[in-house]
């Protein structure tokens, strides 16, 4: 069986969050990064069998897709279902073009964001926490990202049975090695 779908995903229609301050939250989406305001859904629901009041904004990306947030009253819920800070490793990645990030860090400098730039060889990115403590990368694709996804897309079955069986040797040849710390 082929285990690649017949028709992947169009793209990412949103990633849902939640947020303990809507306006907090909308200061930073919209007013420092520029990302718009498309909608704000108001409702009432249940959670846990007690009603709530929900607010679910959105934030529009280039492609149609937006991050949510929820933010809800009533009920409280468990602290598992709020955003929580986490390392590195779990972020937000958003593609960009290089003068859109310069512009975002001459925002995010400028409303006193830090911010931290990586360059993995395949990408340079820019990252940022947002109020609820998320990591955001935005990040700028290598002027030969096609051609290194096709060259890493030939080997990506027989690397990740290396890495399985314990071979860890790096095979990302277009990072910058670490210089020695003295």
């Amino acid at each position: 069986m082929n285990s690649v779908l017949s028709k992947l995903p169009m793209r990412l229609h949103h990633n849902a969050f939640t947020t303990a301050d809507h306006e907090k939250n909308r200061q930073f989406y919209e007013d420092i990064l520029g990302f718009p305001l498309i909608a704000m859904y108001i409702e009432q629901t249940t959670f846990d069998g007690e009603a709530v009041e929900v607010g679910h904004a959105l934030y529009g990306l280039g492609d149609g897709s937006a991050l949510a947030f929820f933010q809800i009253h009533g009920a409280v819920p468990d602290e598992s279902w709020m955003a929580t800070p986490q390392p590195i490793y779990v972020h937000i990645a958003l593609l960009v073009d290089e003068a859109t990030q310069a512009e975002l860090a001459d925002r995010l400098k400028l409303a006193g964001k830090d911010c931290v730039v990586r360059d993995h060889g395949y990408c340079h990115s820019l990252y940022v926490r947002d109020p609820n403590g998320l990591l955001l990368e935005f990040t700028v694709d290598h002027p030969d990202a096609a051609t290194m996804t096709e060259e890493m897309t030939q080997s990506a079955h027989a690397d990740m049975q290396r890495w399985v069986q314990g071979n860890r040797a790096p095979n990302n040849r277009w990072r910058p090695q670490p210089t020695a710390a003295r």
